[in-house]
């Protein structure tokens, strides 16, 4: 990392100190515990995190269930809720990536590099030896949220990554090389092989650019199914979605996609379209609800396949909120410090959580990652100030 970044980095902490200060309330009782080396909970094998982000109220959420049905009945009713999830406000690339490393991450709002400290993407694929077809990141395209899979820390990285898939065709290094493979003597029909070639000319040219191939090779079954799954996305009426809120409602279907074919230990999926509230209060709602709707999909999905039912937990959150007051366009903003932008609501339910439970303690938004990696049985060795949420637990 040259001076630049790291003087750039050094200014951005230093003009956030007073809103991460403010935000980052402690906990009572005094300073977080540190984190001891956890054992697997051994009731949950697959973990999926919605990225909720955007920007989103809890005023919209679990202050209207009306907004998501499927959240507060499919989900909530057999899991917990924590309205107290504070957050720092560092923008949305910083603030969503603070909840995939556990960290709060202060990076710039048009900064595209990736972060210093370790995913729970990386600390899975490391610490428990998960093969990459096991770990996967569905986004809504764009590098910043590409830079989610992994890090530039020295000890992680990318040969510790998460697939990455997006609704726009975006795949990451290693599913190109897989394409290449499978996309020429194996194809059954010249139909087939042009929507590959169609595939393979849409990926995202930075991502070409800046990703490099994971380390772990696919078998030839994986490479079969990736193939299906594959032709489905593109024969299928995911790229059909239009509207408000159309690339995140193909993001979670595209996951739930993922979901059915490879059975991962870890999936996450990450929302953008909830900041078109800045111009419109009314689309901002539209996406709450048509996410919700997809999101219900999503779990219907889960608890209909024997595979994953009663062995998957899911974890829903915003980054951040928004503003308490309409600014002048009737639309939301976020930059008055209020409780409406600083707090936000986690849904979470999980084989060994409580059940249809509100959790009234100020948590924070970093303890999020800590929380996943209990279930799943490694350690955030790098985020020392987040902590498990231990009370989720029944």
């Amino acid at each position: 990392m040259g001076s630049n970044r790291l003087s750039r980095r050094d200014f951005l902490r230093a003009g956030g100190a007073a809103a991460g200060a403010a935000a980052l309330v402690p906990i009572a009782g005094g300073a977080r515990a540190a984190l001891a080396a956890p054992a697997a909970s051994g009731k949950t094998e697959h973990v999926i995190f919605v990225a909720f982000a955007g920007g989103v109220r809890s005023r919209e959420t679990v202050g209207s269930p009306n907004n998501i049905p499927n959240i507060m009945k499919k989900i909530a009713d057999r899991g917990v809720v924590c309205p107290q999830m504070v957050t720092a406000n560092v923008g949305h690339y910083g603030a969503t990536l603070s909840m995939f490393t556990g960290n709060t991450e202060y990076m710039g709002i048009r900064e595209n590099e990736r972060g210093d400290h370790p995913t729970i993407f990386e600390y899975l694929r490391k610490q428990k030896e998960v093969p990459s077809r096991k770990v996967w990141l569905s986004a809504g395209g764009g590098t910043q949220q590409i830079n989610f899979s992994y890090s530039l820390h020295k000890n992680y990285g990318a040969n510790y990554g998460a697939n990455i898939i997006s609704s726009d065709g975006v795949f990451n290094a290693e599913f190109k090389d897989i394409l290449d493979q499978f996309g020429r003597p194996a194809m059954p029909g010249e139909e087939e092989s042009s929507a590959l070639a169609r595939l393979r000319d849409g990926m995202d040219a930075d991502l070409k650019k800046h990703l490099t191939a994971s380390a772990a090779a696919n078998d030839a079954e994986t490479t079969r199914r990736i193939e299906k799954f594959i032709l489905d996305e593109i024969s299928g009426n995911t790229t059909k979605i239009t509207g408000p809120g159309a690339g995140d409602a193909k993001t979670v279907r595209v996951a739930a996609n993922i979901m059915r074919v490879f059975k991962p230990t870890l999936l996450g999926i990450s929302l953008i379209a909830a900041d078109c509230a800045h111009g419109s209060f009314n689309n901002y709602v539209e996406v709450i609800r048509r996410n919700d709707e997809e999101i219900g999909a999503l779990w219907d999905a889960v608890q209909n396949d024997p595979d994953l039912k009663d062995k998957t937990a899911i974890f829903i959150i915003p980054e951040f909120g928004r503003d308490k007051d309409l600014n002048q366009r009737n639309g939301l903003d976020h930059g008055d410090g209020s409780d409406d932008l600083r707090k936000v609501a986690l849904v979470a339910a999980a084989p060994e959580f409580k059940k249809n439970a509100v959790m009234k303690q100020d948590f924070q938004t970093i303890d999020v990652c800590p929380t996943m990696c209990q279930l799943l049985g490694v350690k955030p060795e790098t985020a020392p100030k987040s902590k498990v949420m231990k009370e989720l637990w029944a």
